[in-house]
């Protein structure tokens, strides 16, 4: 079963009928008890990285969320604001984010001089292979809406990049944990492929 946490932010139905089509179980919760209960956890996110930040914590969910990313070490996804709420903080605030990885977030055009926000459909790079990478490769195109990048500190870290006049990291994975800019749940049978990747992860 995958949560995926509602905590006032994200497209958050689309995700869980996408997850529905390719066979998988979602549900789609408020509650920080409903997260330890299920196998991997999907954290969405649109909007400002302090809001986002802020929400998280007056709802509840840090603590469960380091308990079950970081001990039990369940899959967890973060999506475009959510990727980007797993590094340490963001240039677009002054609070931390999670810091399950190392780095920070940056505006997007300090890395590429085409005009922001970056919209619209373009292709990945794969960095690195892992369980959610399976079957992706740069024919593969997804749907992205930001105005800002995850700059990971370390380049083991970095799973995607995507060209738009520069690169740009896209793509960000530790261990049981994955964040992507991009929204899989509005890329059709690409965003798909990545989910079922995700819902199929061994989870020991």
């Amino acid at each position: 079963m995958v949560a995926i946490i509602d905590y006032g932010v994200g497209n958050l139905a689309a995700i869980r009928n996408m997850i529905k089509k390719i066979g998988g179980e979602a549900i789609i919760t408020s509650s920080p008890k409903d997260v330890t209960k299920c196998d991997r956890i999907i954290l969405p996110g649109v909007g400002s990285f302090d809001y986002a930040v802020t929400e998280i914590e007056n709802r509840g969910y840090r603590e469960v969320l380091d308990k079950v990313a970081l001990y039990e070490k369940k899959p967890i996804l973060g999506i475009c604001l959510g990727m980007q709420l797993l590094l340490e903080g963001s240039e677009e605030g002054s609070l931390a984010g999670l810091g399950w990885i190392k780095g920070r977030v940056e505006m997007l055009r300090t890395q590429v001089p085409l005009p922001i926000p970056h919209m619209g459909w373009n292709n990945v790079i794969l960095k690195c292979n892992n369980a959610l990478t399976h079957n992706i490769d740069h024919t593969d195109k997804f749907y992205f809406v930001h105005s800002y990048c995850a700059c990971p500190t370390n380049e083991e870290n970095v799973l995607f990049e995507t060209d738009y006049g520069g690169r740009f990291v896209s793509g960000i994975s530790k261990d049981n944990i994955y964040g992507v800019q991009f929204h899989p749940e509005k890329s059709h049978r690409y965003g798909m492929k990545l989910l079922k990747n995700f819902i199929d992860i061994n989870v020991e």
